[in-house]
């Protein structure tokens, strides 16, 4: 069997592999810059903190959980609507200690959930 030469056209492979070549230049060279710019911003932030610099715990032990009912806090009532600063928030309103801390218990005459299935009251 005898093979035939085709002249391979050189201007198109030769566009065909610069461009590619090129495109793969720019992309090696923005992730250098990257890389360099990442580090120069690192350099500038604070060393981490040392051993003797964390946080430890208390001669005590670790804290244990705490259980406890709170009282609501009333909304207030009135005819306008409130603006974001007039309400208040969860951590800028005292709130108290309920009077009764016991859980509440389950109430066997109802039916539990919306939608559990229950028969509900009948």
């Amino acid at each position: 069997m005898d093979f035939i030469a085709t002249p391979l056209a050189v201007s198109g492979s030769a566009v065909g592999g610069i461009v590619p070549f090129l495109v793969g230049v720019v992309l090696v060279g923005g992730l250098i810059w990257a890389v360099w710019w990442g580090r120069r911003l690192r350099s500038r932030e604070s060393a981490p903190p040392r051993p003797e610099e964390q946080p430890r715990l208390p001669d005590s032990g670790p804290v244990g959980e705490v259980r406890e009912r709170r009282e609501p806090s009333e909304v207030p009532r009135s005819g306008n609507r409130l603006n974001p600063n007039q309400v208040r928030a969860e951590g800028n309103s005292s709130s108290h200690r309920a009077a009764d801390q016991e859980a509440p218990t389950w109430d066997e005459n109802s039916s539990g959930g919306f939608g559990s299935g229950g028969p509900g009251r009948t």
